[in-house]
């Protein structure tokens, strides 16, 4: 990062006005936004085009990113009316034991300093402020002290398949000390997607000095004084001596793809609580993970980002349902851009609905201001699609889903 390593950032970081100036049309943009499409088309005029598409990309032709999204298209409410219902309805659930008041949350996502410099305290602030679960990624770029200073509520911890035993215990060691009330063990990492848009971007961590990336630099001032204007970020959780650019050959490294179920029985030994598998799309798959320990199944399938043609989630969630029985908690990710989506969810099975993209477009286009407003999107909308289908709970939305949600056709 030459310009950090110039100290450009501490000459830059004592004229905040000009980031104020640069950031105040989006900040406006970001209030006035209606839907979580709103705030993507603001996070693509805020950010640097590698960043934006990193972060807007599937794999491959993105077959499965789109698939994913157009299967909640396919699933029709029927609704019941005259329900006698009062808004504001009760949103609130349990997700790994703990009290939320929305039953869904922000996925813990790698990198959050990537798209705005507040990162991953962002996203800390807004499930604070909304109350519901907050989830840190083992590669983010804040550290697990910091994020409990600001969210006292119910915590995730991210893990990824480690070939080191000894950093894994050793992270493992620091999200107990920082509060964190469950572990997700992300399985579907094994190799890195292929991601097309980053390699005609040249996508690098943090972004080279080339004229291409120069330029679109240029053209994306607010995104780059905020970078420029910032200290170089770090993957906090694992070792801050890592810097971000060396992350790339740190992850190839360490990433086990012969980790299996007799590591994964070993890793919940070493954590000792509640627990999520990250990246079921298999009933067997749930089956042998409920054996091995798992408190919880985490269906996913990294957001459309590493097995090109894999199924929508919202497709394989009923079949998972079925396999693990009712009394499993279950937690869905994929494709969610609406409210309508995470009722849908709940209703075919999920206890609760993790969401990506959504509050990522709302942190590149307005740091904590954005993922709060991508937040209250998605809860404004939920809130509504529950009253309209005529379900005033999440546990009246969960017994009764299967009725109210049909595939349309």
């Amino acid at each position: 990062m030459p310009f950090h390593r110039m100290g450009v950032h501490k000459v830059l970081g004592n004229v905040p006005l000009v980031g104020k100036v640069l950031d105040a049309p989006y900040k406006r943009m970001v209030k006035n936004a209606i839907n979580i499409a709103d705030l993507r088309s603001i996070a693509k005029l805020r950010a640097h085009k590698m960043v934006f598409d990193y972060l807007d990309a599937g794999a491959d032709d993105e077959i499965s990113l789109r698939r994913g999204k157009d299967a909640y298209s396919e699933l029709e409410m029927h609704y019941h009316v005259l329900s006698g219902l009062q808004p504001p309805l009760d949103l609130s659930t349990k997700v790994f034991g703990c009290d939320v008041k929305l039953p869904f949350f922000a996925c813990p996502t790698a990198g959050n300093r990537m798209f705005h410099t507040e990162g991953e305290t962002a996203a800390a602030k807004a499930a604070e402020h909304h109350g519901t679960l907050y989830g840190l990624s083992s590669l983010a770029t804040t550290g697990i002290p910091e994020i409990g200073e600001i969210c006292k509520g119910p915590k995730v911890f991210q893990l990824y398949v480690w070939k080191d035993r000894e950093l894994v215990k050793d992270v493992l060691q620091k999200a107990k000390e920082g509060g964190f009330d469950a572990l997700a063990l992300t399985v579907d990492f094994t190799w890195y997607g292929n991601r097309e848009r980053d390699i005609r971007n040249g996508f690098t961590i943090p972004p080279n000095y080339t004229p291409k990336q120069v330029w679109e630099a240029i053209k994306a001032p607010a995104w780059s004084w905020d970078f420029l204007a910032n200290p170089a970020y770090n993957y906090a959780c694992i070792n801050t001596e890592v810097p971000a650019d060396s992350l790339a050959a740190f992850v190839n490294s360490q990433i086990n793809p012969a980790f299996d179920w007799k590591d994964a029985e070993w890793l919940l030994g070493e954590w000792g609580g509640p627990s999520a598998i990250k990246g079921v799309v298999r009933p067997d798959d749930a089956v042998l993970a409920k054996e091995t320990g798992f408190s919880t199944m985490w269906v996913s399938n990294h957001g459309a980002r590493q097995l090109e043609t894999s199924p929508a989630t919202i497709d394989v969630l009923p079949s998972i349902r079925e396999a693990v029985g009712p009394d499993t908690e279950i937690i869905l990710d994929g494709g969610v851009q609406r409210g309508t989506d995470i009722a849908k969810a709940l209703a075919l099975g999920a206890d609760a609905v993790g969401v990506g993209k959504p509050y990522l477009y709302g942190l590149a286009a307005g740091g904590s201001e954005g993922v709060i407003k991508a937040l209250e999107i998605l809860r404004v909308e939920l809130d509504r699609a529950m009253g309209l289908l005529g379900t005033g709970t999440v546990d009246d939305l969960k017994k009764r889903g299967p009725g109210l949600i049909k595939r349309s056709g």
